[in-house]
């Protein structure tokens, strides 16, 4: 627990990176109607990807199968059915009877859909190794956005490098730089890693306005090479910023018959830089940062610990919850031995393992465990039911994200209105045990 001087200054040498951290989180969700749950599906698709790279099959008898959208369910079907008969011709082989079952069990599964859906479709079929004996397994689902290559795999694992691929690329921004005299393409990602993917110089020819066109066909033509999927024909990045003399930016934005209609509608912002090449990159990184946010930094409707912010959530003042996305803590549901009145706690990893929290402190009962829950787990189902309307859930790869993390837990929000209760003005200094009776 940090001491009551340290808290302060603390409060004081973060509170601008705090705030710059809440408007980053909200950044995307400005641009995405708010009943979307990307965040949260994001968060689970992580999970699901951690679970499946656990998965150990008995040999080379893992399925793992990706269909990008558009692919042919017959043409995988014919795929699965040649594998089949490939392994049933194997003699002597030990897990024979395992690699044909996964393979039966995809197929099965395929049965059940017509088409592919419109983010593609993954599938894992196995019949894993476990401590117990062997069990089987079959997962199938349709990704939160679209997924491309195509994948057919049989191995002792889940292959699921083409899921965190997905991921990487909603974490990622496309950045066109342009003047006259040349352009830029770039990418900003989630943990503000900058990549150039490529840059070229215009003629002196784009400067006469007959030719305008001729290099305005070639930059959208650039764009979609970089800023779309050849699979899937869907943009890779997030959202896309053009940035440069605003004549220009314009031009390109209202070419309807050379940029792509896909890529239009990923622009976010549009911003007018000095430069060209990497130092308009940078500039335009820094701009767009400042106009996308609108949110006050002094309106002090903002909450920042464990204590304090389920204080909020329970009063319905939270508009926005934000959450570490590997939050630590365990939401217990106790009920008291004795007096069957019913508590709840939010332990972190080192307060599991303390009796303590398991007992009443005035008779020493014990609390006996009725639920258990991963407290980030627990917002996903019930933030709604507090009147919250957005669950951001953050990553702790960038310096804000960090401090938020290090400092309150990985958990705060903003409030419809600035509280009057003076315990709501300053920084919870909670250690992440927070009681309540239901």
């Amino acid at each position: 627990m940090c001491s009551p001087r340290n808290n302060i200054n603390t409060q004081k040498e973060v509170k601008n990176d705090i705030w710059a951290l809440l408007k980053r989180s909200l950044l995307r969700m400005a641009y995405v109607d708010e009943t979307d749950h990307k965040s949260i599906d994001r968060w689970k698709f992580k999970k699901l990807i951690k679970a499946l790279e656990a998965v150990r099959g008995d040999g080379a008898s893992i399925i793992s199968l990706i269909m990008p959208p558009r692919d042919q369910i017959s043409r995988v079907m014919k795929m699965l059915a040649d594998e089949f008969a490939a392994a049933s011709s194997i003699k002597g082989s030990g897990n024979t009877q395992s690699v044909l079952y996964a393979i039966k069990s995809a197929q099965g599964r395929l049965k059940l859909y017509n088409k592919v859906p419109p983010n593609g479709l993954v599938l894992f079929s196995a019949f894993t190794v476990t401590d117990d004996g062997r069990e089987k397994f079959l997962i199938d689902f349709e990704p939160f956005g679209p997924i491309s290559p195509s994948l057919f795999v049989r191995d002792s694992k889940c292959h699921t490098q083409p899921l965190k691929d997905l991921l990487e690329s909603e974490d990622k921004f496309g950045f066109i730089v342009t003047d006259w005299n040349g352009t830029l393409f770039g990418t900003l990602s989630g943990n503000n890693t900058r990549e150039v993917l490529h840059e070229f110089s215009l003629q002196s020819a784009c400067l006469q306005v007959e030719n305008r066109d001729d290099c305005l066909r070639k930059i959208a033509e650039l764009a979609t090479r970089f800023h779309l999927n050849s699979t899937t024909s869907h943009p890779n990045v997030a959202g896309i910023v053009l940035a440069g003399s605003p004549n220009f930016t314009n031009e390109l934005r209202q070419s309807a018959n050379t940029f792509d209609s896909c890529l239009q509608a990923k622009i976010l912002n549009v911003v007018d830089v000095s430069y060209g090449g990497q130092n308009g990159f940078n500039q335009a990184i820094e701009l767009s940062s400042k106009t996308l946010s609108n949110i006050s930094e002094d309106s002090g409707k903002y909450i920042f610990g464990v204590d304090d912010t389920l204080k909020a959530l329970e009063m319905g003042a939270a508009k926005t919850l934000i959450v570490w996305e590997n939050l630590d803590l365990k939401r217990y549901v106790l009920k008291h031995s004795t007096t069957g009145k019913v508590i709840v706690k939010h332990l972190s990893k080192d307060q599991e393992v303390d009796l303590c929290n398991f007992q009443d402190p005035a008779t020493n009962a014990d609390l006996e465990v009725q639920e258990k829950l991963s407290l980030l787990e627990w917002f996903t189902n019930e933030y709604r039911r507090f009147g919250c309307t957005n669950l951001a859930i953050v990553t702790d790869r960038s310096q804000e994200g960090s401090h938020f993390c290090r400092e309150f837990n990985g958990i705060g929000g903003i409030l419809r209105s600035q509280l009057d209760n003076p315990s709501f003005n300053k920084l919870s200094d909670d250690g992440g045990n927070f009681e309540d009776s239901e």
